[in-house]
Formats: structure tokens, C-alpha cells, sequence
């Protein structure tokens, strides 16, 4: 059973730095892609971070040079580092698994920034 558990949300300043983690577990972990999508108030879903199995990168242009996803096999972890946070950052933040054709989610993380 595929679970994905975020922590590290929280209540920002705008300009600050928040770093999420995400716990991954009931799959090979090292074999498959992962990443960071949020949900913002009354909008869809989007997915603005992925690594890829050996740590390749890819952003959304709207966090790109912002936040940094990055993993640790060895842990079943996939961390974000977010850096320069704005106010329209504020959503609901997902860890996110693509495994055998099918999309996971996990739970959610609030991320509050404010002005």
C-alpha cells in the first residue's frame, strides 16, 4: 500500500523559507519518480517540482529558482526546499509518486504565507 506522508508546513513570513519532507513507503522507492504539486484556494491541483530515479530536476516556471525538491533513497524521503516564499504560495502542499502508470497522493501540508 502506497503512502506518502507530509510534514513541515506551517505559517511564513513573505520572503521566508520553509522545508518540506515527505515519508514514502509500500514501494520500491528508488525506482520511480517523485514530486511536489500544491492546491491553492479555489484552483486545481498543479504539480510544480518532480526528480526524477537518479535526481534529474524539472520545475514550474513560477517556482523555478525558488524551490528545491530533492531525495534520499536511502531514507525513502523527498524533501522541498522553498526559498523567497510569496504570498501566492499559499496552498496545500502534496507529495506526489507516479508508480506503474497510476498518480499518488499523499495527505497534504498547509503552507500559510503572509504580507
Amino acid at each position: 500500500q502506497v503512502q506518502l506522508v507530509e510534514s513541515g508546513g506551517g505559517l511564513v513570513q513573505s520572503g521566508g523559507s520553509l522545508k518540506l519532507s515527505c515519508a514514502a513507503s509500500g514501494f520500491i522507492f528508488s525506482t520511480y519518480g517523485m514530486g511536489w504539486g500544491r492546491q491553492a484556494p479555489g484552483k486545481e491541483r498543479e504539480l510544480d517540482a518532480t526528480i526524477t530515479t537518479d535526481g534529474k530536476t524539472d520545475y514550474a516556471d513560477v517556482v523555478k529558482g525558488r524551490f528545491t525538491i530533492s531525495r534520499d533513497n536511502a531514507k525513502n524521503m523527498v524533501y522541498l526546499q522553498m526559498n523567497g516564499l510569496k504570498p501566492e504560495d499559499t496552498a496545500v502542499y502534496y507529495c506526489y509518486a507516479w508508480i506503474n502508470k497510476s498518480d499518488y497522493w499523499g495527505q497534504g501540508t498547509q503552507v500559510t504565507v503572509s504580507s
